[in-house]
């Protein structure tokens, strides 16, 4: 038998209603009921047909892992409880095997989830689509994408950590097996308002946190900033730290990020420098100050900030520094200069900061859309992901909270539209009777918002392009001129009777009754925020930077392409945008997420029914249920929906063997169910009413609990018919095996009563044959007894017979020996007498060399060659022979240990012994210098960059490299000197600029001179008529005398073949240009210590007193 397969569905263990369009009653109170219930129990999902309502749980839930995604993966929308997932699945389906471009909005307020619920969707895709390298790289950049965007875009809001303070619009392009190509980020409105001022309990975008707290003490030395959030006005303190916020490894995943994406180290290094001006930019202060004409003008308090802003951004701090000062107005070929006072200044500096901020997020997603695009030319399927704000309604509504309702209207009309669209196409599609849907229609306040003549956004533009006086009174005034008379907008200047006695509404305030309620805005603001104006002194300034990214950000500061043409307001900007969304939304099959915020404590588990209420009724999710049921409230392929509910009918159960439809038809019309409460479809049967769904499901419960009994009846009889079996036959068994065991046993009994009796007779038979054995061994050893007796007393008399013979022959070769012995002694003492002493000598002298060698194994000194104990000698005679073995085993162990010696060490010790020869005994300081090793190159020139022109002026091997003292001729003081020695030359050069004094080949050194005591002096000779003797002979002090006599020694041997003359004395003559000078040394008290010291006494004399 086939194993059958289980399938689950929407409707099994369903807690509350799965689908909000199957809640019976419909209301209010109802629905809030019903989310609240699957609240409790961790179900964050619910569908309203193909709409996914998600409520943010805060808190992680085990839904999201990899095996959730292949529950959800390839199968049917309401086969599985609600999930974010299925709709993800659908739509990835729809687009790779309909190829239907599709398109998910994820709206909702701050904090509602909509940014994870966008992750969510293009995590989905990205482990359900294709695999490969060039693939897993687009889906690793367009999944690296969203933390770049976050960090910029994003900030900490009262109502969520990680508030997105942008609306995002992404295509996701694939090929035709559904492989990912690429992507294109749009953008809108970002809130740049927050760069230079932030609510309480609020903070700025997460980049300037994460740059402070997680770049390197380098880097920050780069952006000339400090870790210090205080001292940057533009960062508030109250919420500068966000408990469970590593804004420092958030730094570190952002950089890696645009890595992924594909910015260059140049690019990201000039993103950060941009931030870094901006942030700097809230720290310059100006103070008022008085002109000659009486006006008032700004200057900056203190210039140090603007220094370092100018040198970050490479703009001359003068062209600054005046744009912040002086605005300059152009119209007609004429120019006027005006100052700006410190209230117009700090206006320019904070409309420059966000400006800068706001054109530099768009050039980062103009950026990241150029490394995410596909780069095939193929033709595309695409699908939208829309991260855009929710409705908002606050107690203060500006001009901000404006447009974002505006577009909240486009989106709900859209809805309407496309579901209303959706739910024709697929009537029309299965042949069901099409039923006009009443609905309230919003496209009366998207009107009275943007029409191009009566709008509110055209008046505003209107009154911003008006010259003269134009402030956010005029601006509402001219709203109850044109708007007086409309429905949905009310305001206390209303012209209109009806609105004279609500008191509730301010003077400088407006109501507009949107789809999801009222909602007061204040106009303060208004005009200064849709003008959105950057003087044009600043442009220019930005564009004459030497910085390329800040350049391209303000291509109108270019001075050949002035355009005095007034830029595009915010709102038209808006405006534009939002239109061009909505006609790239009608061509995708919509897919929505509607997500609701529990509470506004950001704390699990907690479900505020009031708010949740308000964000249902301005998401419009009650009208969305009533457009789904106003036709038919449940669908269902007919092989679903026989397959679930064939156990009711006898006909269809267990198998159904026609076509679906006639399954479905015979079922229905078994349970009776009214004809006007169902229509059969092409593939589909349409229920009308809940209710009967609901029927459906409890006829399917307790014919499932029937079927459970009759399935554990029949369990239950088969199991005790197995189990009587078994103990039958469990019986049969035993029965057998006690039978042979009872056998077994009295065949045991019978075989030893046997085998008793065999061993009776046996033991009889036994004894009487050992009794006739014995009487027979016995005769035999009587017989034996009297024959030994008999032989022994034969055996007896012939030895002694031989013993008597034996004796007489004993006592001939007795006497024989005797004989012999004697002749034998006799011829050893004549013997003896002529060699024995000789004999006794050797043998004597022998066992005292034996003794001696043996006493010298035990007694051999170390192998140091510096050893010089050696064992006593024993006795005098072995003297000489003492000493021989004393002088080769001295010349074994300075072999063994000369073997152990590198080349290195054999040249060293070379030179040792070189100095030895000519230095030992002869000069006082030679002994010190033995335990010193000759190390020759002390300054290291090759490693040391301050020597690097010496270095390659000097091509040869250096063999010394030593600071040596040059005694002065004139006055016997000293002059420090780099004293180098080649294979060639003696070289002289200037210890502090490396410049080479004077070069000496060693053909021409003569003579070394040097004193006997203890001093490191000592004179160069040169050869009279060279080239290098014209100042005469060289006269130095070294602390390493030994060795550089040793070396030159040594070299001008090599290089020569001859040998070096070495004076040691303690006067002698040097040339000193054409004057024969003589050193003369002698002992004396120094004031410095044990220092020589050198005086010039007369032009022929020259002391040196040593201590």
């Amino acid at each position: 038998m086939a194993k059958m397969e289980v399938k689950t569905s929407l409707l099994d263990n369903m807690i509350g209603v799965g689908d909000m369009v199957l809640l019976e009653p419909l209301s209010e109170d109802s629905f809030i009921n019903n989310l609240k219930k699957r609240f409790d129990h961790s179900e964050i999902y619910t569908y309203i047909g193909s709409v996914v309502v998600s409520i943010n749980p805060y808190r992680s839930l085990p839904i999201y892992s990899p095996e959730k995604v292949e529950e959800y993966r390839n199968r049917n929308f309401y086969e599985l409880s609600p999930h974010i997932f299925a709709l993800s699945d659908e739509a990835y389906r729809s687009l790779r095997d309909q190829d239907k471009d599709q398109c998910i909005l994820i709206t909702g307020e701050s904090g509602a989830g909509k940014t994870e619920a966008s992750k969510l969707v293009m995590s989905y895709v990205a482990a359900v689509c294709g695999k490969g390298a060039e693939v897993n790289q687009v889906k690793e950049q367009l999944l690296q994408s969203n933390p770049v965007l976050e960090a910029f875009g994003n900030a900490k809001t009262v109502r969520n950590d990680n508030s997105s303070r942008f609306g995002k619009y992404m295509d996701i392009e694939f090929d035709f097996k559904g492989d990912p190509l690429g992507g294109v980020i749009s953008n809108y409105l970002l809130e740049k308002s927050r760069v230079v001022k932030q609510p309480r309990g609020e903070r700025n975008f997460h980049i300037f946190y994460q740059i402070l707290s997680g770049a390197s003490d380098d880097l920050l030395n780069k952006l000339k900033l400090e870790r210090d959030f205080s001292r940057y006005n533009y960062l508030s303190l109250d919420s500068a730290r966000v408990n469970g916020v590593d804004d420092a490894m958030n730094f570190r995943t952002v950089r890696n990020a645009m890595q992924i994406v594909g910015f260059m180290d140049h690019e990201t290094q000039s993103i950060l420098e941009v931030v870094a001006a901006v942030l700097k930019l809230g720290n310059i202060e100006f103070k008022p100050e008085s002109r000659v004409n009486g006006l008032d003008e700004s200057k900056i308090k203190d210039k140090n900030e603007l220094k370092e802003i100018c040198e970050l951004t490479g703009i001359d701090q003068s062209v600054l520094e005046r744009a912040f000062s002086f605005r300059t107005v152009e119209a007609k070929q004429e120019k006027v200069s005006t100052t700006l006072n410190v209230a117009q200044a700090y206006y320019a500096r904070d409309a420059l900061a966000k400006n800068l901020y706001s054109r530099l997020f768009s050039w980062l997603v103009t950026r990241i859309n150029e490394s995410i695009k596909a780069q095939t030319k193929v033709r595309k399927k695409v699908m939208g992901v829309l991260d855009i704000y929710g409705f908002e309604i606050f107690e203060d509504n500006s001009f901000e909270q404006f447009i974002i309702n505006y577009c909240n209207e486009k989106l709900q009309q859209i809805f309407i539209e496309l579901t209303l669209k959706e739910e024709q196409e697929e009537y029309i599609r299965e042949d069901i009777e099409w039923t006009h849907i009443e609905y309230f229609n919003n496209a009366i306040i998207c009107d009275l918002i943007e029409n191009n003549q009566t709008g509110i956004l055209a008046m505003l533009d209107e009154e911003c392009l008006r010259p003269g006086t134009v402030t956010d009174d005029t601006f509402l005034e001219k709203l109850n001129q044109i708007c007086a008379t409309h429905q949905h907008f009310e305001s206390r200047m209303s012209k209109c009777s009806r609105f004279l006695n609500d008191t509730s509404l301010p003077h400088s305030c407006f109501r507009i009754q949107h789809y999801a309620g009222k909602v007061m805005y204040q106009v303060e603001g208004f005009v200064d925020k849709n003008n959105d104006l950057l003087y044009r002194d600043l442009s220019q300034a930005m564009w004459k930077a030497n910085h390329s990214l800040i350049k391209a950000l303000f291509p109108e500061g270019n001075p050949a392409k002035i355009n005095l043409k007034r830029p595009p307001t915010a709102g038209s900007q808006f405006k534009a945008s939002v239109s061009t969304l909505m006609k790239n939304l009608q061509t995708k099959n919509p897919n929505y997420i509607r997500c609701i915020k529990p509470n506004d404590k950001k704390a699990a588990h907690i479900f505020n029914e009031a708010l949740v209420c308000h964000q249902v009724r301005y998401l419009g999710l009650l009208e969305n249920v009533r457009v789904r049921r106003a036709g038919y409230a449940f669908r269902q392929p007919y092989e679903l929906c026989l397959e679930r509910y064939k156990m009711l009918c006898k006909q269809t159960w267990p198998h159904w063997r026609g076509p679906a439809r006639a399954g479905v038809e015979v079922l229905f019309n078994e349970l009776e169910i009214p004809e006007e409460e169902y229509s059969f479809g092409r593939s589909k049967i349409f229920i009308r009413n809940p209710r009967t769904l609901f029927k459906l499901e409890d006829l399917r419960k307790q014919r499932l609990e029937d079927l459970a009994t009759l399935i554990q009846k029949i369990y239950r009889g088969w199991k005790c018919r197995t189990h009587f079996l078994l103990m039958k036959r469990s019986q049969i068994v035993i029965a057998s095996w006690y039978r042979r065991y009872a056998q077994q046993k009295k065949y045991q009994r019978i075989k030893s009563s046997a085998i008793v009796v065999q061993s009776y007779i046996r033991g009889w038979k036994a004894r009487k044959l050992l009794r006739e054995l014995k009487h027979q061994k016995r005769c035999k050893e009587a017989a034996t007894t009297i024959a030994a007796y008999w032989h022994g007393t034969q055996a007896r008399r012939e030895l002694r017979r031989l013993k008597e013979e034996a004796r007489n022959k004993h006592a001939i070769a007795v006497v024989w020996a005797y004989w012999l012995g004697y002749k034998v002694r006799r011829e050893y003492r004549k013997f003896f007498r002529a060699n024995a002493g000789r004999k006794i000598y050797e043998f004597t002298l022998q066992k005292i060399m034996q003794k001696y060698f043996l006493e010298m194994k035990n007694k051999m000194p170390s192998l140091s060659p510096i050893d010089k104990n050696w064992p006593a000698r024993p006795y005098l005679f072995l003297d000489s022979t003492h000493k021989e073995l004393k002088r080769i085993f001295h010349l074994w162990r300075c072999k063994k240990y000369r073997d152990q010696f590198t080349d290195q060490q054999k040249l060293v010790y070379e030179e040792k012994l070189e100095a030895s020869e000519l230095f030992k005994d002869k000069k006082a300081l030679y002994p010190a210098s033995v335990g010193q090793p000759f190390q020759g190159a002390y300054l290291e020139i090759s490693k040391n960059p301050k020597y690097k022109r010496l270095k390659d002026a000097v091509e040869e091997k250096i063999i010394i490299a030593e600071v040596v003292n040059k005694i002065n001729r004139a006055n016997g003081k000293c002059a420090s000197r780099i004293f180098l020695l080649t294979k060639n030359n003696v070289l002289l050069a200037d210890q502090k600029s490396g410049h080479i004094k004077s070069e000496v080949p060693l053909g021409d050194v003569t003579k070394v001179s040097m004193s006997s005591q203890n001093d490191g002096f000592f004179a160069v000779h040169l050869k009279e008529g060279s080239g290098a003797a014209g100042k005469g002979d060289f006269l130095f002090s070294s602390d390493h005398l030994i060795e550089m006599a040793t070396k030159l020694y040594r070299t001008t041997l090599s290089q020569t073949k001859q040998k070096l003359s070495i004076e040691i004395s303690d006067e002698f003559l040097v040339q000193f240009r054409q004057d024969k000078v003589c050193v003369k040394f002698i002992q004396g008290n120094q004031k410095n210590g044990n220092i020589p010291t050198c005086k010039r006494k007369n032009n022929r004399l020259l002391e040196v007193a040593v201590p």
